[in-house]
């Protein structure tokens, strides 16, 4: 028992290891907090500094570029240049044409090359030179400086050097003060009353009891000590009581009281057993769960009692037999049992065991003088083939004998790895999913809706997109279908036409006359609240229903048209626009969709990408656009990659598409880039 008490295995070691790392830690967080701050400062004085030089010249450069007084302008640089910290500096007319420019070399510094990084190796701030004419301001040019960040960034480095160096110093001899008043209270006396534990006899501890420390009369130590010393007493006194009766429990819980077999855990240790013999005769071990097919329905027919009967029967069957490479059965509970079978070379060998297993079985049964027929489906795995360790091989087994249950009864199965691998990866990714939302890992991406006619954009679509911490970007047809399996998209969703919505006030606040699209699952058309909900969103940000269009899929109205016909009226006379998603990938139908309250149908990219390349897919499209025109409904064509397609497109009357030739979806800050440069785009 001395053992246990090492010196390297003492408390105190540890705490003084944590208040290292804590304090070492805690200065390094301090000084970084002070150094981000003081750059913050310096970054701040550096630009305030900039725009005070800037303001200073300004009347005197704008004086030049108005009168075109190229001397002026030489003064007004070479004035700049008094600065130590002005790098280059120019007066240029509104057409980029230099008035006067001049520039010199970044200053040496031998850290540059990290200063450099932080600040940046040199700033550049502008002005714009204007006069007042009548009730006007004209811009006669612009004023720019180039300012040299290494003489600021020097100094604020070595002032973080001192912050840091000084705060992790502190930190540590605070911390080291810490540990030595704790030593003194608590850990020498502990590692003194473990040491007297140390020589505690396991077989008599009542012989030896313990001291209290001096100086911790009458404190918790002295409580712990008296309390510990009554308990070793006890111990003593009651041990071989405690170890009767450990016995008694220890049989009971090893095997099964109804059938006689062991239990799972007494079963695992005999796997475990057997897998050690097959490692060392590198030879095999094949194990079967079993399960009884419809025994729910027996019980309820003829009786619990009589149900109990029948699986001691089956008990016997599976351990009473002519087989002698069976090592032994067990019972995993309810109807289930499992079998091992070792010493054997090849699998036909556990097959072999199996249809044994599936024929003893199927033997008629005398219950209570009743006849009873039973059978089972049996699910095989085998080590080292499906696993090494004897839970992993028994999980595999139950798995395997699951999966034969849902195919037909009265046979077996063996384990196929790549069901395990499937059936696992979706449960971790199920896991996963349901914590992205809070753990913010759901972001959106907007993908612009174009006229191509007028070369305008309309509107964008709202795509929601996962990045995994660990598994990194998940495609939605990856992730969407789980999410409605296990109805998160319900909640998911509602973040998604939140998250759009609030963007689309922002536009529609810049000035930006935009429809924001978002897919509508057909799970969240199926929830009776489902148009409260939407209605609440667009209140919430203020965003008129004209600029929310819904986007659904064919299939979300099949399962009960009547009820998503009212819903997307509802919304439809409340302003909201919808459309038709995927058009044509469905159970297109010209008589549910002329009752659709739609205004839109969205040619799926399937049908666009070969479209020209291949007849079939050109003559869908066409169709698709032939049909809009008809029942006076707009089509926006999805998938366009080529100037060819979009050429097609507009000729056939479809002027609406998104795509790839104009723009994959993006942040929002490339959306806003792409519609400033669409229009000049040819």
């Amino acid at each position: 028992m001395r053992t246990l008490f090492q010196p390297e295995r003492r408390l105190g070691y540890r705490i003084l290891r944590w208040v290292l790392i804590t304090a070492f830690t805690v200065g390094m967080v301090i000084g970084s907090i002070q150094i981000f701050i003081d750059f913050r400062t310096v970054s701040r004085e550096l630009d305030d500094r900039a725009h005070q030089t800037l303001a200073l010249v300004r009347e005197a450069a704008t004086q030049a570029v108005y009168s075109i007084d190229e001397d002026l302008a030489e003064q007004v640089i070479d004035g700049l240049f008094e600065q130590q910290s002005i790098r280059g500096g120019k007066i240029v007319h509104p057409d980029g044409v230099p008035l006067a420019q001049d520039e010199r070399p970044l200053k040496e510094s031998p850290y540059r090359s990290l200063t450099d990084v932080i600040f940046g190796q040199q700033r550049t701030y502008t002005v714009d030179l204007m006069r007042s004419q009548g009730d006007e301001r004209v811009k006669y040019g612009e004023l720019i400086i180039e300012v040299d960040t290494a003489p600021q960034a020097t100094l604020w480095l070595e002032r973080a050097s001192l912050i840091l160096i000084s705060g992790i110093a502190r930190a540590l001899i605070l911390g080291l003060v810490l540990y030595v008043v704790y030593h003194l209270l608590v850990t020498r006396p502990l590692f003194r009353i473990a040491d007297d534990l140390s020589n505690v006899d396991p077989a008599d501890p009542g012989r030896h009891l313990l001291q209290t420390p001096g100086g911790h009369d009458r404190d918790e130590l002295d409580a712990w000590v008296k309390a510990t010393n009554e308990l070793l007493t006890a111990i003593s006194e009651t041990q071989q009581k405690h170890q009767d009766a450990q016995d008694r429990i220890t049989r009971l819980s090893r095997y099964d009281a109804l059938t006689g077999l062991p239990n799972r855990d007494m079963f695992l240790s005999l796997l475990n057993g057997a897998l050690e013999n097959a490692r060392r005769q590198r030879g095999m071990v094949a194990i079967f769960c079993l399960g009884l097919d419809d025994f729910k329905t027996l019980n309820e027919q003829y009786g619990f009692s009589s149900g109990d009967q029948l699986l001691q029967v089956i008990a016997e069957r599976i351990t009473n037999n002519s087989q002698d490479n069976l090592v032994n059965g067990g019972r995993l509970g309810a109807d289930q049992f499992a079998i091992i079978q070792g010493g054997i070379r090849e699998t036909y060998q556990a097959a072999a065991m199996a249809e044994w297993l599936l024929h003893e079985l199927s033997r008629p049964v005398i219950v209570s003088g009743k006849e009873l027929s039973i059978t089972a489906t049996i699910g095989v795995a085998v080590y080292p083939d499906d696993a090494l360790q004897s839970d992993r091989l028994l999980q595999k087994a139950e798995q395997s004998m699951t999966l034969a249950k849902s195919e037909g009864r009265n046979r077996f199965q063996f384990y196929v790895a790549s069901v395990d691998q499937a059936i696992r990866e979706r449960k971790h990714l199920e896991r996963d999913l349901d914590m992205a939302l809070a753990q913010r890992q759901f972001h959106l991406v907007y993908q612009p809706q174009v006229d191509m006619d007028t070369h305008r954009v309309l509107g964008a679509e709202a795509l929601l997109r996962w990045q995994h911490p660990e598994r990194g970007f998940i495609p939605p047809d990856e992730f969407i279908p789980l999410a409605e399996l296990n109805l998160s998209i319900i909640e998911i969703g509602y973040w998604v036409l939140d998250e759009a919505c609030r963007q689309a006030r922002e536009w529609m606040d810049q000035g930006l006359i935009l429809r924001m699209s978002v897919n509508l699952s057909p799970v969240q058309l199926r929830q009776n609240n489902i148009v409260d909900v939407i209605l609440g969103v667009l209140r919430q940000h203020d965003l008129p229903p004209s600029r929310l269009e819904l986007e659904v899929t064919e299939t979300s109205f099949m399962q009960n048209l009547d009820d998503a016909i009212g819903k997307l009226s509802r919304l439809r006379d409340e302003g909201i626009r919808v459309a038709v998603d995927d058009f044509g990938t469905g159970y297109s139908s010209l008589t549910y969709l002329k009752r659709l309250p739609v205004h839109h149908l969205k040619i799926d990219k399937q049908f666009i990408r070969d479209l020209l390349a291949n007849e079939e897919d050109t003559q869908i499209a066409n169709t698709i656009i032939d049909l809009g025109r008809s029942l006076n409904l707009d089509v926006i064509a999805e998938g366009v990659e080529t100037e060819e397609q979009s050429v097609y497109l507009v000729n056939r009357g479809c002027i609406m598409a998104q795509g790839y030739y104009f723009s994959k979806p993006v942040d929002v800050e490339q959306f806003q880039a792409f519609i400033d440069t669409f229009d000049t785009r040819s």
